[in-house]
């Protein structure tokens, strides 16, 4: 930096400490600030004020002598969004943002009436482009935790700070759309400012209004790629070299697979290449692309990324994942807009039920982490139908396809030449003929991505485990006791039960066993049906309870024994609250027979689990080196992610940390996920809480969710292939990243080992793959292709016709008859509801825990099998439109034909074929009830606990 510039950053510097908050750009500052310098500018924020930060941070920033932190500064800016200021201090002009000030003393005047008029949860989403995402996420937290009058203040502070020249017009435009009262003080009519006294009487809490006259538009759109009414806000981030590296055989127009490491901005990459293919469609025609996200909390994150970028540009874009999709016509999406971000199995449904007729429909297809194209992943089954088109000699246009991911990956390939060849197979199903790797400006990357230190901790196990002894000795019990049904049945045995021994209790295999006997018990049949039903219920209880107590020695080998039996205790608690039985009473009382010594146990610190003392360490440590460390640490269940939250929340030497946690949506195990809000949620405040230091997370946090500034990641007892190791590693963003892989199984220890061969075998192949000949490298392709849908159509599923023959549903639990498939009926075609009274006669009801709205349902009460002591979980009572009606889960029952006997299990409703009548008019008014009637019956099933 030269004088000069010194000079003139210290002349400007009100309008740096105006707008910036340092808090934001801190973290990309790191290589020149000091750990005490930012805890300092930090301490300076909290106790004075953002703008005394900003002075603090400026004075640092000036007196720095080391090279590059005058580019580091403007890049922090960038990063952080600060897109205005960036541009100012880049081209040493502030014209525009002295244009602002106007607005801010207006602004200011009319904080009063902004607070009590403005509801901001209503108006931030039109006003988000003006200010920093950071300051969006702390706006809705305070909405959230103080009220709508706080969150008014703190949006008014950002707004004041805003740097975007276009804020008091993208004010205006989202307090008419909302048809706020504001909206009559701030009149804004692009152009010149003029100030109006207005009357006592006109409006009694503010005297100015502003209008704002408009410049006329340009009215050749095609000399500039901005709309008139938004160049002014486009400021474009300049592609590093290797980004343009990356970008190039896509921009040719050729199929390619993109890999670079985690974050490199590959999402940026996709962004240059997506603006260039919209850009070259001559007039009279239009680009449409389509960009898949696979996991929810990713997808939420492009779809922000993509309609901040492009809708500036004048380009319309829209998202469409399984939360949204039921109450949107995908059709009428993917018509009216330029550019779709979706979830993959959306485009599948929609091809399969010929909502989309063809791919055809898109000119540019591009497939986030795509190295999950293989086998009947949804990426996959969209390319089964691109293929099906390409070589089924279809006149129809293909649309590009363009692939993201950090690791292809190379399956169980040992050698170089089985590498190239999975590599060569991942290409055929992309239909990709180029792999782009960073070549000519390695360099530059290598400045850019910081590859994280790997450190490896092997820690011994317990020496004496009491815990494992006593809740072993329960476990053969329960066997014992399931064995004795057997023997009851003589000759009639169950398949797998031989296979009771030599079982290690807490193992995954163990549970792997257990569910194998369940699902035989389900479907075990005698011809005395009391008989079957008490056997099969008695034989799912056990093992049930054997599922559990694995379950709790899992917990006990990773964390503390208290976690395990608190795991047990709660169990056993919903035990007694349900059925009930002989069976589980006798159970419950051999277990709290236990209980004490098991609480004694528990509670004896000379038992601490030595990993958890290990985790401590290394915590404590890197926390004591850099106090504003971001760590994940990754875990394989979400029971495991229950326990370690608990107990660095209960240890006072890291209580500090605050942890999140962060887990799939799915259901299992009888544990629920996380909703998308509460992932959204958790993400967003490890991004931006400074509080909350670290992130509890299974693999919903491997791939493509994007935290900057995490710079440890722990994988605790956590390892896969060759692509989960390079996606976690990724995780570590900041500079000087650490990764550790902390376990008691040297196993564990040799796998991430042969993982980091086969990083070198893969990278080594594609190498080898980029030497050869397009053209030949085409062929190879194309003869996969041929080979594998040669394959795929003679092993093509038979379409399964709907039985229209009558079935019973049995509690999968008891056997307890339930309904016949005749009475049900499909609501809003993924919903499943019994039609008739009869049924309402075999369930009860208790009030839901979580009562909620969602589409037309209004989730109240959940039901239940009403045998005596059984109380199995058939599924919901939901007020559906203004008729209360159960809603059932195939999951909790078993299918019987009437006509054979046979019983069958279905883990999902789309895979029973039986005729699936819709809910209509008749079963309406066979409902069609007065309310009163209705909420009679249904209060009459439910029991309140």
């Amino acid at each position: 930096m030269t004088a000069e510039e010194r000079r003139n950053l210290h002349a400007f510097r009100d309008y740096v400490i105006k707008t910036l908050d340092p808090a934001y750009i801190l973290s990309y500052m790191a290589p020149w600030f000091k750990d005490d310098e930012v805890q300092y500018i930090q301490a300076e924020k909290n106790n004075k004020g953002t703008m005394e930060a900003a002075s603090l941070f400026l004075k640092c920033l000036l007196e720095l002598q080391e090279e590059g932190w005058f580019r580091g500064f403007l890049d922090a800016l960038g990063h952080a969004g600060y897109s205005g200021l960036y541009e100012a201090i880049e081209s040493w002009n502030f014209q525009k943002m002295e244009s602002l000030e106007e607005y801010r003393l207006l602004l200011k005047r009319l904080q009063p009436e902004f607070k009590t008029t403005v509801n901001p949860n209503d108006i931030l989403p039109k006003i988000s482009e003006c200010l920093i995402s950071q300051e969006c996420e702390e706006i809705i937290q305070i909405c959230s935790n103080k009220g709508l009058m706080a969150g008014a203040e703190k949006m008014v502070e950002c707004l004041l700070r805003s740097d975007k020249e276009n804020w008091p017009k993208t004010l205006k435009l989202a307090l008419e759309t909302e048809e706020s009262k504001f909206s009559q003080l701030w009149i804004v009519d692009k152009g010149n400012v003029e100030l109006k006294v207005l009357e006592d009487e006109e409006i009694e809490t503010s005297e100015v209004q502003i209008f704002y006259k408009e410049e006329p538009e340009c009215q050749n759109l095609s000399q500039d790629p901005c709309p008139p009414s938004v160049a002014s806000t486009c400021t474009p981030l300049k592609p590093r070299n290797y980004q343009l590296e990356l970008a190039l055989p896509a921009k040719e127009g050729k199929n390619t697979i993109i890999c670079a490491p985690t974050g490199c901005g590959k999402t940026f990459v996709a962004l240059l290449i997506c603006e260039h293919h919209l850009k070259k469609f001559p007039q009279g025609q239009k680009g449409k692309i389509v960009f898949f996200a696979i996991q929810i909390p990713v997808y939420e994150q492009q779809n922000s990324v993509f309609s901040k970028y492009f809708e500036r540009l004048g380009y319309k874009v829209a998202g469409i994942s399984g939360a949204t999709s039921e109450n949107i016509s995908v059709e009428q999406i993917v018509e009216n807009n330029d550019i779709i971000v979706l979830t993959p199995q959306i485009l599948v449904n929609c091809l399969r039920n010929g909502t989309i007729p063809s791919l055809s429909v898109f000119t540019l297809m591009i497939f986030d982490e795509c190295h999950n194209t293989s086998k009947h992943h949804p990426y996959n089954m969209i390319m089964f139908n691109y293929l099906d088109q390409k070589l089924g000699g279809s006149s129809d246009p293909l649309p590009q396809v363009v692939g993201l991911t950090a690791s292809v990956g190379i399956g169980d390939a040992k050698n170089t030449m089985e590498a190239m060849e999975y590599i060569c197979k991942l290409c055929a199903s992309l239909d990709t003929s180029v792999i782009a790797t960073v070549k000519d400006n390695l360099e530059e990357l290598e400045e850019i991505v910081y590859k994280p230190q790997k450190f490896f901790r092997k820690v011994e196990s317990r020496t004496t485990d009491r815990f494992k002894c006593i809740i072993s000795q329960l476990m053969r019990e329960t066997e014992s006791l399931a064995k004795n049904i057997f023997d009851e049945l003589g000759t009639i045995t169950l398949e797998n039960v031989s296979q009771i021994q030599n079982r290690n209790f807490g193992t995954q295999k163990y549970e792997q066993w257990i569910v194998s006997v369940q699902k035989a018990c389900m479907v075990f049949q005698l011809p005395n049906k009391d008989e079957e039903s008490r056997i099969c219920k008695a034989l799912f209880l056990y093992t049930s309870h054997l599922r559990k107590y694995n379950d709790a020695l899992i917990i006990n080998e990773h964390a503390r024994m208290k976690d395990a039996l608190d795991y047990l205790k709660d169990f056993f608690t919903d035990v007694r609250a349900a059925g009930f039985d002989e069976i589980e009473q006798h159970l419950t009382y051999r277990f709290e027979e236990k209980l004490q010594e098991l609480e004694s146990i528990s509670m004896d610190l000379s038992n601490e689990n030595p990993k958890l003392k290990d985790l401590s360490f290394i915590l404590q440590e890197e926390y004591h080196l850099n106090p504003e460390s971001r760590t994940i640490l990754f875990v394989k269940t979400r029971a495991l992610v229950d326990a370690l939250k608990k107990w660095i929340e209960e240890n006072s030497e890291l209580s500090f940390l605050k942890p999140g946690i962060l887990t799939g949506r799915g259901k299992t195990n009888h544990n629920t996920g996380m909703t998308l809000p509460a992932q959204k949620c958790a993400l967003d405040a490890f991004r931006t809480d400074g509080d909350k230091k670290i992130l509890i997370a299974t693999s919903v946090a491997d791939e493509g969710i994007d935290i900057a500034q995490c710079n440890l990641v722990i994988l605790y007892e956590y390892v896969g292939n060759v692509i989960r190791m390079i996606q976690t590693r990724g995780r570590g963003r900041a500079r000087g990243s650490k990764c550790f892989l902390l376990t008691s199984n040297a196993d564990v220890i040799k796998k991430e080992k042969l993982n980091i061969y086969k990083e070198k075998i893969m990278n080594d192949s594609i190498l080898s793959l980029q030497m050869w000949n397009e053209a030949v490298f085409k062929e190879k392709v194309l003869q996969i292709q041929i080979q594998e849908k040669n394959i795929r159509d003679s092993q093509e599923k038979v379409e399964l016709v709907p039985d229209k023959e009558n079935k019973k549903l049995l509690c999968r639990k008891c056997k307890a008859f339930a309904c016949y498939t005749a009475d049900i009926r499909v609501v809003e075609e993924c919903h499943y509801t019994v039609v008739g009274d009869a049924f309402t006669k075999c369930f009860v009801s208790k009030l839901h825990p979580k009562p909620k709205s969602f589409g037309h349902f209004e989730k109240r009460a959940k039901i239940f099998c009403a045998r005596r002591n059984c109380g199995h979980d058939w599924g919901i009572h939901v007020k559906y439109k203004t008729f209360e009606i159960p809603v059932i889960k195939i999951e909790s029952f078993v299918v019987e034909d009437i006509a054979t006997g046979a019983q069958k299990l279905y883990a999902k409703w789309k895979d029973f074929p039986f005729e699936k009548i819709p809910f209509g008019m008749g079963d309406l008014e066979r409902r069609n009830e007065p309310q009163w009637v209705v909420m009679a019956r249904f209060y009459q099933h439910v029991s309140v606990t």
